[in-house]
Formats: C-alpha cells, sequence, structure tokens
C-alpha cells in the first residue's frame, strides 16, 4: 500500500522551552561517552583532520587566556558541522595543541549559536543536549532582543569563543559560497564597539574555518547506491530499458530533469528541456515561493528570496509551536480544531519553502565524470535533496554518503577591533570589506584543498 513520504503535522503544539543556555560538565561526560559512537552512525565520521593548525591554537589560546574574544565563522555545507567541532574542540583539541607546544589557560570549549527551528524539528534529544553545551538559539526573521543579547555577553565576557555560521544556514556545498550574511560581522563589531567603550583593550577576532570532506572506495560504492535510489523514487531504473546503457552522468542528469519537470507541473509552468537548467529552476523557485505566500493569506513579498523564505518560515513555525502558548487546555474545541487546521495549512505550506530552500542552492553545473570523488558524491547527494524536498522531506530526511574524512581548515584571523576607527566613520563600507576578506579566506581555503 502507498505511505505518503512524509507523514503531515494535524495538529498545534504549545511552545517548546529550552533551558537558560549554560555548560553543563554532566552533559559533556554524556557527550563524551556517545559523541564518537553519533558521530560515526549518524554523521559516518570516519576522521578527522585539522589544517591551519597554528591559526586555530592561537585562537584558542589568546581567548581562553582573556586575551582576546574569539569569533569561530565556520563553514556550514553539510548541517553537521557544529556536532563535528563541538566534539572535536572539546575532546582532541587539546592534546593535538599540545604536541604543537600550546597548553591553554583552562579546557577548550565552544559555544555555538543556532536557528530557534533547529529544536523543533530536531527533537527531545537536541533540546537536552544543546543548552545544556551553551548553545544558544536566535530568530532569522522577528525581532530577537533576549537571543541577541545573550551572544553579545557571550563575545564580551567569554569565557570561550563563540561559533557561528556566516552562511545562515546549511548552504550544501564545499567547495563554493553561494552566500554570505553580514550578521556576523555586525555582531563582531557591535561588540568590538561595547569592550572599547567598557575601557577593555580586548580584540575581537574572527577566526574563518572552512569545512571539507573526503571519501575511500567505499564512498565509490555508496554514490552507485545512492544514484540507484535516486533512479527507484524517479522510476528510471530497473525498468528502463535505457538505463543500463547509459553513463553514470547521463543517469544523473536524467533524474535532475525528472524531477525538475515534476516540480515545473506542479506549479503550472511550461516544460521546456531545452531552455537552460539555471533558468528553469529559478522560475520553480519563484512560482513555490508566490504559492506559499498564498497558501499563507499573503500578499507577494518583496526582497530577496532569502529573506522572503525566512519570514515565511517563521510563520509556519509559529502557527505550529504556538508562541507564548504552554498549555492547549484552555481553548475551547472550536479554538482548538481552528490552530489545528492552521498548523497542517503551515506544514502543507512549509513544504513548499523547502523546495525554495533547497533549490536556491542547486544551481551549480553538473559535475564531470573524472570530477574529483567528493564533488560527485556531493552532487549525487544534492539530487537526493531535490527529489527529498519535492516529496515533501526537509533537511531531516537528508542522505549522507558514509564513510567520510572530515578536514577543518582555519584561515588568519580577522582582527575587528583594530578597524573599529574606519567602522565609525563608515559602517557600510568596512562591514562589505570585512565580508570580502571572510569570503577570500574561504575560497583561499578551499584553492589550498584542492591542491591537496
Amino acid at each position: 500500500m502507498y505511505k505518503p513520504y512524509q507523514p503531515p503535522v494535524v495538529h498545534a503544539y504549545p511552545d517548546i522551552e529550552t533551558p537558560e543556555p549554560h555548560v553543563s560538565k554532566f552533559m559533556i561526560l554524556l557527550v563524551k561517552l556517545f559523541g564518537r559512537l553519533y558521530l560515526f552512525l549518524f554523521l559516518g565520521i570516519a576522521r578527522i583532520f585539522l589544517k591551519g593548525k597554528r591559526y586555530f591554537f592561537d585562537s584558542f589560546d589568546r581567548a581562553l587566556r582573556g586575551k582576546s574574544r574569539c569569533i569561530l565563522a565556520f563553514r556550514h555545507p553539510c548541517g553537521g558541522e557544529p556536532q563535528m567541532l563541538s566534539w572535536f574542540i572539546l575532546f582532541k583539541f587539546r592534546a593535538l595543541a599540545k604536541k604543537s607546544g600550546y597548553t591553554f589557560a583552562r579546557a577548550p570549549h565552544t559555544v555555538f549559536v543556532y536557528g530557534y527551528e533547529v529544536v523543533r524539528w530536531g527533537g527531545a534529544i537536541a533540546r537536552m543536549v544543546m543548552p545544556r553545551l551553551g548553545a544558544m538559539p536566535v530568530h532569522h526573521a522577528k525581532l530577537d532582543t533576549r537571543g541577541m543579547s545573550r551572544i553579545y555577553r557571550a563575545i564580551t565576557e567569554g569565557p570561550y569563543p563563540l561559533a557561528i555560521a556566516p552562511e545562515g544556514q546549511v548552504s550544501y556545498t564545499a567547495e563554493s559560497i553561494p552566500r554570505l550574511e553580514q550578521g556576523v560581522i555586525r555582531i563582531g563589531f557591535h561588540a568590538a564597539d561595547r569592550l572599547q567603550h567598557s575601557g577593555s583593550n580586548c580584540p575581537v577576532e574572527i577566526l574563518p574555518v572552512s569545512v571539507h570532506f573526503r571519501y575511500g572506495v567505499w564512498g565509490k560504492l555508496a554514490l552507485k547506491s545512492l544514484v540507484g535510489k535516486i533512479e527507484k523514487y524517479t522510476g528510471l531504473g530497473k525498468g528502463n530499458k535505457d538505463a543500463g546503457e547509459l553513463s553514470m552522468q547521463e543517469r544523473i542528469l536524467h533524474c535532475r530533469e525528472h524531477i525538475l519537470a515534476v516540480n515545473e507541473k506542479r506549479y503550472g509552468l511550461p516544460v521546456y528541456p531545452d531552455r537552460p537548467y539555471t533558468e528553469r529552476i529559478n522560475a520553480v523557485i519563484d512560482a513555490a515561493l508566490n504559492y506559499t505566500e498564498m497558501l499563507l493569506g499573503l500578499q507577494k513579498g518583496r526582497g530577496e528570496i532569502i529573506d522572503r523564505m525566512y519570514h515565511l518560515r517563521q510563520i509556519c513555525w509559529d502557527r505550529i509551536y504556538l508562541p507564548g502558548t504552554n498549555v492547549l487546555d484552555d481553548f475551547s474545541p472550536v479554538e482548538r480544531s481552528v490552530k489545528d487546521l492552521r498548523a497542517g495549512e503551515a506544514w502543507h505550506a512549509g513544504r513548499h519553502l523547502e523546495v525554495v530552500d533547497f533549490s536556491w542552492y542547486f544551481r551549480g553545473a553538473l559535475p564531470s565524470e573524472d570530477a574529483p570523488l567528493h564533488t560527485r558524491i556531493e552532487y549525487v547527494q544534492n539530487l537526493w535533496d531535490f527529489a527529498n524536498r519535492t516529496m515533501g522531506g526537509a533537511y531531516a530526511n537528508r542522505t549522507n554518503i558514509f564513510p567520510r574524512r572530515v578536514i577543518f581548515r582555519a584561515a588568519p584571523p580577522i582582527n575587528l577591533s583594530a578597524r573599529l576607527p574606519e567602522y565609525r566613520s563608515n559602517r557600510k563600507a568596512v562591514v562589505r570589506k570585512v565580508m570580502d576578506e571572510l569570503k577570500d579566506a574561504y575560497m583561499n581555503c578551499i584553492e589550498e584543498m584542492k591542491k591537496e
């Protein structure tokens, strides 16, 4: 019997409250006991390597001694980077630094900033672990003075570096930079300004960290298996007489074409296979965004696509998890039923937002047959995600190829405090300039990894 790929939400829920972020020694012990197993079983991490060690060690040494404030600006291409970085810094970083002659003033740790929706789709374990490791939630699309106050305190008072992804969310690609948000730079400058006005000479630094994945022979086998899975869901696998005669690249292209055409048809767009892929998927993104706004009873929004998506995502979550509502028993049956219907409508609207979210990033060219294995794997993982989002799935249904090696590569830190005079005279220009430097730092890391 046919079953929906993703069961729909049919009830509204009370708001989710998490403990005030703090660092629990007991939680660190639990992560130490089970964290490595989690990384392998759920994220497929076989080994973790560190490049640019001197930048990493120097930045942490200064921060942990209270001589600087460090913002670890990490790339977010996969989704599991906070878990990987947190475990590595907690349990491997100190011993590795000691081999290079560094003795930290305190046990290294990093507190992460995450979108408030993570503890909603992440479930009970995320709600239990994240705040007890000091992780701090923040809203993307509405005023959050409480969340921002926490972040500024974490930077200005320490004692640990703050970790935040300048991409704002998962970007689905390790070897290009689709977009960066200015929030990290603005937060850093504001914190540096606060420190200087308080009489502190402690500089605020941004440490860029790029993240990369590499695979062995098992990756090739898993790649073929995942292509087969995509063909099964698109109906282009067994039973298709031409499937066995096609190259791997042709098989991938046929699957992409099928998924794209399904989306074009669902939004009433013409299917023109000869039109450029980017042009066609851009039309799907625009149509899906407009359709979401219509489902939510909103007028067509203005501004950048990602900003509109953040705004709509916030509305959807707020209709499913009711802000400021701790119990639902106070509602009459009629009121409760209306809340449930609105939650269901928001869930369905959110399925179209998932298409917008992922498709915006899935606009790159199909890699060649002789492209590096990690490049081909990344593309096929994303192709599955294209099918997954089309069927109503979300990030939680993403498939990653195992096992894999992870490389964290640090770049020279960017000192924001040294630029405060320039920042105070022309904030917008200086923020743009530092954003360009941060992007260049990431691109340099990517180029260095390609050479290796």
